[in-house]
């Protein structure tokens, strides 16, 4: 039997669709290279991912987006200008979205448990401070 995890990265191009297809979606003209093309074409795009996107989701996977990606506290805002095609920046919004969401949704890290020292590393430590102190006390100045 297959363990499911709080949520399946092979969902991930079907959310990033969904959130596509519901966010918000402007272009502007653009500066870079066009030549005299760029002052008249709308090259730059730009994606404003807000909470409302999200609806029509798993609810947990929409939590964990709104948690991760902070959306409740400002909109997610993509944007490329750096392509002659519109359709291209799109594309590299897209893949922008993509990595921030499989970032998102990816497990959080193991938190690593604190261990006790053993013994024997512990006696080790005793052994080499005594040592050192002997060491040091010796290095005194000498008697007349």
């Amino acid at each position: 039997m297959r363990r499911v995890t709080l949520c399946d990265m092979s969902q991930t191009p079907r959310i990033v669709a969904h959130i596509v297809s519901h966010a918000d979606w402007t272009y502007s003209r653009a500066t870079g290279p066009g030549g005299q093309r760029r002052d008249h074409v709308e090259t730059e795009a730009r994606l404003t991912v807000t909470p409302d996107a999200l609806r029509g989701l798993p609810a947990h996977t929409r939590d964990r987006l709104t948690e991760r990606l902070h959306l409740d506290e400002r909109p997610l805002r993509l944007r490329s200008g750096t392509q002659r095609l519109r359709e291209r920046n799109r594309e590299i919004v897209i893949t922008r979205l993509t990595r921030a969401i499989e970032t998102a949704l990816a497990p959080p890290p193991p938190v690593r448990r604190p261990t006790r020292p053993t013994r024997a590393a512990n006696e080790r430590r005793l052994t080499t401070k005594r040592h050192r102190a002997t060491l040091k006390q010796e290095r005194g100045r000498a008697d007349d």
